[in-house]
């Protein structure tokens, strides 16, 4: 099965590597891979990316891409973080399945025959690590589980590890998204958004960090909940922002109006019981409906003004094809 479905593609797995500052843990990844795969007698390309490392990290993979013919190295003018990195990464890659790890040796290459065993022979477009029994202190795992609960309550996605560098993808997969930003952490969403739904999950080993230390702080899980606030937005209404403006917008301004509409027939209704009754102005419930009402012009100017930069934009049809029955790719 694996011979077949690989046999179109170059090399049969590609891993995609992002690094900043690693040049310690480098020699014995890379060797470690090697002897991995050639037991298993895949053949396969590394891509290591550095992402702007000031350390030796990139006289490390020069010396190494001489006497490994695996190795391919592409080096960033600066840090431009982990996403930009995978994202040129996977750009390009030749492989029938794509795999992602991190360089600190935290990620044991023996789980890559399995994932892409899962990959071509179980026909999933994504497997995700779990690291099921972590060696990272409690100021990481607590809100990395916190962190987990809500992407899957958003999301609909039962993973247990989103955030896991160590991954495996469909090549349809690699080449149909786009990551940037911070969205590295939300790769299975932005997959299952865009149609490829079969994701699936094995528990891997997890290592101690042998050399340096974590490149990742607190701060990271701040904006990793801005960006799944951002990426269930776009997804869901980059094509039809009127629909989520153009709604709180109208219910803005229906219950604006609603509201006017209560104190003028209050006010009509004690006036015709010669009853003494404020003026509607005089009321604070008339400020909320003047807010209401106001508030749900704007929202709905702006989605209507979102509406036209969207069917103004250059991939406003960016649709994703599958297969194709004779016609040309």
């Amino acid at each position: 099965m694996s011979k077949r479905l690989s046999s179109q593609f170059p090399v049969e797995l590609s891993i995609v590597i992002p690094l900043l500052n690693e040049a310690e843990s480098l020699p014995e990844l890379t060797r470690w891979i090697n002897r991995v795969l050639t037991q298993h007698g895949l053949t396969y390309e590394v891509i290591l990316i550095d992402d702007g490392s000031t350390d030796a990290s990139w006289d490390v993979i020069e010396e190494l891409s001489q006497t490994d013919s695996h190795l391919r190295g592409i080096r960033f003018n600066r840090n431009y973080g982990k996403s930009a990195a995978l994202n040129t990464g996977f750009r390009e890659t030749t492989g029938r399945v794509v795999c992602t790890m991190d360089a600190d040796l935290q990620d044991s290459p023996e789980e890559l025959p399995e994932l892409y065993r899962m990959i071509v022979e179980e026909r999933y477009d994504l497997v995700s690590g779990w690291k099921k029994k972590r060696f990272d202190p409690l100021s990481k795992t607590i809100p990395t589980k916190l962190f987990n609960g809500a992407t899957r309550w958003i999301s609909g996605i039962s993973l247990h590890d989103f955030n896991c560098g160590l991954k495996a993808y469909d090549q349809r997969v690699v080449k149909g998204i786009e990551v940037y930003g911070e969205m590295h952490r939300y790769i299975p969403v932005i997959a299952k958004w865009n149609g490829f739904g079969r994701i699936g999950e094995k528990a891997v080993q997890h290592q101690e960090r042998k050399y340096g230390v974590t490149k990742f702080g607190l701060e990271r899980f701040v904006y990793g909940f801005l960006d799944l606030m951002s990426i269930t937005f776009v997804s869901r209404f980059r094509r039809r922002p009127m629909h989520f403006f153009g709604t709180l917008g109208s219910v803005s301004f229906l219950v604006g109006m609603l509201i006017t509409l209560w104190l003028v027939i209050e006010k009509v209704y004690l006036a015709n019981q010669n009853l003494r009754a404020r003026d509607v102005t005089d009321q604070p419930l008339f400020f909320l409906a003047l807010v209401a009402v106001i508030v749900g012009m704007q929202l709905f100017l702006a989605g209507f003004l979102a509406e036209m930069v969207q069917l103004n934009g250059p991939r406003r049809n960016d649709y994703l094809i599958r297969d194709r029955i004779n016609l040309p790719d």
